[in-house]
């Protein structure tokens, strides 16, 4: 399991033993590269350099080595490589390749992203097979988890893909002192991650699920409903004027205070057709970071309410004769 740069600095500064961060997959046993802990913040906790020999390599899919900090994935070389899956000859020739480096030798593929740093450490960065595709987009589930471990008063985060009533939907599993605050922790992903890569909803756990060898078990995670919010009807005009255009936008039947835009299935394209009827409706230019800060219905009619209380005099006149045009184009339609 990676080890999390808060647990890294939280262990450095409750124990005086030294903490060393070795990695190493199975079918390289045991460890192939190590890293000494320091006492210095790391926003990533490196495995650091391979050990005596071994190789490590961090290639593309043409098994060409990528740049200093681009993302690939990390082959390894060396004494220390299984001969292979027993009886699974099909895997082995999957997973141990030709060294392409003319060694003669072979390589393992670990299916694991890394990079290199300009320091000669490798950075781990999740699995590639917690790569998903969303809406046409390719996303990192280890990235999304890293952004809410971020966020002060969360301990741990696990990012999945599941599908439900609204179509494929990413969930988020939040512990810690913060993890009711699922609006504000959506608004710290806004900062930092584009709108594919928010979740759908965020969840509160005590613990995350683990196996009996002490890693997260995915499978594991509680199933939830994305529309499971008591429903809770718009209370003002405003809200409901509101509520009337995320009907239209979204597709769907109804939509309560508490509803969230992006958990009904809103996402950008939805968000631009939303931000052009606000516009047309109240002649007020919401920035999407605003729309993205106040996804529930209930806190995008307060924001909206507080922006037309401070709209000029112009901006109320026009908006009353624009209304008094469109009534009149209904009374000379009629």
């Amino acid at each position: 399991e990676a080890l999390p740069a808060d647990l890294q600095q939280r262990t450095r500064a409750e124990h005086p033993a030294a903490l060393y961060n070795l990695y190493g997959p199975t079918e390289a046993a045991i460890d192939v590269t190590a890293w000494t802990c320091g006492d210095w913040p790391r926003p990533c906790t490196p495995i650091g350099r391979p050990i005596a020999n071994t190789q490590i390599h961090v290639l593309d899919e043409q098994l060409q080595p990528v740049p200093l900090g681009v993302a690939g994935e990390l082959y390894i070389g060396g004494v220390n490589l299984a001969r292979g899956y027993l009886n699974r000859p099909g895997l082995t020739a999957e997973r141990f390749v030709a060294d392409p480096f003319g060694s003669g030798g072979r390589l393992y593929r670990s299916g694991d992203r890394a990079r290199w740093t300009a320091e000669g450490e490798i950075e781990y960065l999740g699995r590639l097979d917690h790569q998903v595709k969303l809406r046409g987009q390719r996303l990192e589930l280890g990235e999304i988890e890293a952004r809410l471990r971020d966020y002060p008063g969360i301990t741990a985060a696990a990012v999945i893909l599941r599908d439900g009533s609204a179509g494929q939907q990413l969930i988020g599993y939040v512990c810690g002192p913060a993890a009711q605050e699922e609006d504000a922790l959506r608004a710290h992903l806004a900062q930092t991650l584009p709108e594919a890569l928010l979740p759908a909803r965020l969840l509160a756990l005590e613990h995350l699920p683990l196996t009996p060898n002490g890693k997260l078990d995915r499978n594991a995670l509680p199933q939830v409903e994305l529309a499971e919010r008591a429903f809770e009807a718009p209370r003002t005009s405003l809200e409901q004027a509101l509520a009337d255009m995320w009907v239209k936008v979204l597709g769907v039947e109804r939509v309560g205070r508490q509803d969230n835009f992006f958990a009904l299935g809103g996402h950008s394209l939805t968000l631009v057709q939303l931000a052009a009827d606000i516009d047309r409706r109240w002649s007020v230019e919401l920035p999407f970071r605003r729309l993205f800060e106040h996804p529930t219905l209930a806190a995008l009619a307060t924001e909206l309410e507080e922006t037309l209380a401070v709209a000029t005099p112009l901006d109320a006149d026009l908006d009353e004769l624009d209304g008094w045009l469109e009534d009149l184009e209904e009374m000379t339609h009629e």
